[in-house]
């Protein structure tokens, strides 16, 4: 949940990477997988959460709107090989 979104910016080559909540405030439900997860490097699959409007809830809230967006979105499907 970094204001700054920018932990995944080495992954990707020095590349910004909008927000998982950027791209439901602009876009609405209507989100692919596509939408918000990015291949880095070596095959790293990278999200930002986001966060809030500024003076607007708390950062948490965002931290968990995202990952349920990705659990709806299948994003821990056996199909990716994560590993954990």
């Amino acid at each position: 949940c970094d204001p700054k979104a920018d932990s995944t910016r080495l992954l990707l080559g020095g590349l910004a990477q909008k927000t998982v909540l950027d791209t439901l405030r602009e876009e609405g439900e209507d989100v692919e997988l596509e939408d918000i997860i990015k291949e880095g490097y070596g095959a790293t699959r990278c999200v930002e959460s986001g966060g809030p409007e500024p003076g607007v809830g708390c950062a948490g809230r965002g931290i968990i709107t995202s990952i349920n967006l990705l659990e709806q979105l299948g994003a821990y499907g056996d199909q990716w090989g994560l590993d954990y």
